[in-house]
């Protein structure tokens, strides 16, 4: 498998990655062992998890897989932190709750270093200064390899990006996630222009849309449901509830421009017939532009 450098750092990732969100969870010891054995023999070497996948079972499993199936020297170990599992904070980019965060983690996976660490999300309540200082310390500790971002927006990944490599003391960042596939291809607009520009490396999530992409899913219910897209479902009109003027003289009076006083007191004649409302074709379908109703759809 083919290796290449993650931005413009000596560090040497496989192209394609492990990813182990459902490990501990889903996927069991021996089924996980199994894919990590076919992984690192087609020649693979990344391996992504999080403190947060399985609440941690994904990196102890990862512990006890390198301790007896492969060794901890063939491996890139990408860890995540900074999400919390509170309905009142969804992430927490301090200084104290990362570095907190990436000891347990060390501890889970049973190595004194992570090759990859990275923010698992951006977080408004922090100052991004701060945020950042904790990849210093993880770096320049010998707690981390490498530093790095996730889900971070264009000009949130700029600026962190522009600040690490303002001072030769900080760490520049070694990569920046998202979920990239051809279903999910919004960091297209800005988030992969400014990573470009910054010589940050990409690291793509779920390349598969989630699974979607392998076939395993089928109609567009199911893949609004696994994007977690909502359905908008137009509904129906019951027989009999129509106004008494949608009879034949109300259409022949709409057809001429004009609409019986009745039921519109005050808002004036309806528009001819013919002419199109905003967003709307012919028979009642969405013209180009308008808002898509009856189905799903997905964003980016």
């Amino acid at each position: 498998m083919e290796k290449r450098h993650l931005g413009r750092t000596g560090l040497q990732v496989s192209r394609l990655g492990l990813g182990t969100m459902t490990w501990g969870r889903d996927t069991d010891e021996h089924e996980a062992a199994e894919q990590l054995k076919e992984f690192v023999d087609a020649g693979g070497n990344l391996v992504d998890t999080a403190d947060v996948y399985a609440d941690g079972g994904a990196e102890y499993l990862i512990s006890r897989l390198t301790d007896s199936l492969i060794p901890r020297s063939e491996l890139v170990i990408a860890t995540k932190a900074g999400s919390v599992p509170e309905s009142a904070r969804r992430f927490d980019g301090s200084r104290g709750h990362l570095l907190a965060a990436l000891d347990a983690s060390l501890r889970r996976l049973g190595t004194d270093y992570v090759d990859l660490w990275q923010v698992h999300a951006f977080d408004p309540t922090t100052p991004v200064e701060e945020t950042l200082s904790a990849l210093d310390i993880a770096v320049s500790s010998g707690r981390a390899r490498y530093a790095a971002v996730c889900d971070f927006s264009g000009w949130q990944l700029a600026k962190a990006a522009t600040w690490q490599r303002a001072h030769h003391t900080r760490m520049p960042l070694a990569g920046a996630q998202w979920e990239y596939s051809l279903l999910q291809r919004g960091i297209e607009r800005e988030a992969l222009p400014a990573a470009l520009d910054a010589g940050v490396g990409i690291l793509a999530g779920s390349p598969l849309g989630r699974g979607v992409l392998t076939g395993k899913y089928r109609g567009a219910p199911g893949l609004a449901r696994r994007l977690g897209v909502p359905v908008r479902i137009r509904p129906a009109v019951p027989r009999g509830a129509l106004p008494a003027d949608r009879g034949r003289r109300g259409h022949r009076r709409r057809r001429a421009g004009q609409q019986p006083a009745r039921g519109r007191a005050g808002l004036g004649p309806r528009p001819a017939r013919g002419g199109l409302r905003a967003g709307r074709g012919p028979h009642g379908g969405a013209a180009a532009g308008g808002a898509v109703s009856g189905g799903a759809y997905a964003s980016g």
